[in-house]
């Protein structure tokens, strides 16, 4: 499993680098009608609309696309900073997440997130 999930983000990212965004903490709250919210506190030396923090995703263990976040601008002066996403449905009893920064791509790590 871990070997197709490196592979997947072999595919998905671009040349890593010291300044990719981390995933701080992530909590989950199970939606009453089904599906997950998933708040994402994510950490990255923003410098403003050049290099900054824009997105992350959530995956199963295939490397399929649960959902994604878009952060749509800087955080320069709010760091770490926390985004939610609900996703509606059925999910797998673990799912992954990643950041990605508008300079380096996506980031290697992997944080690991149980949904029990």
């Amino acid at each position: 499993m871990k070997m197709k999930l490196a592979a997947i983000l072999t595919v998905m990212a671009t040349t890593s680098f010291a300044d990719t965004p981390e995933i701080q903490k992530v909590a989950t709250t199970a939606m009453n009608a089904g599906g997950w919210r998933f708040d994402v506190t994510v950490s990255h030396p923003d410098t403003g609309w050049d290099h900054y923090a824009d997105g992350w995703v959530i995956v199963d263990s295939e490397g399929r696309e649960i959902g994604m976040r878009v952060l749509a601008h800087p955080h320069e002066t709010e760091q770490p900073f926390t985004r939610s996403l609900v996703v509606s449905g059925p999910l797998p009893q673990t799912v992954y997440i990643t950041a990605r920064c508008s300079v380096d791509g996506w980031a290697e790590q992997l944080f690991e997130v149980s949904l029990k």
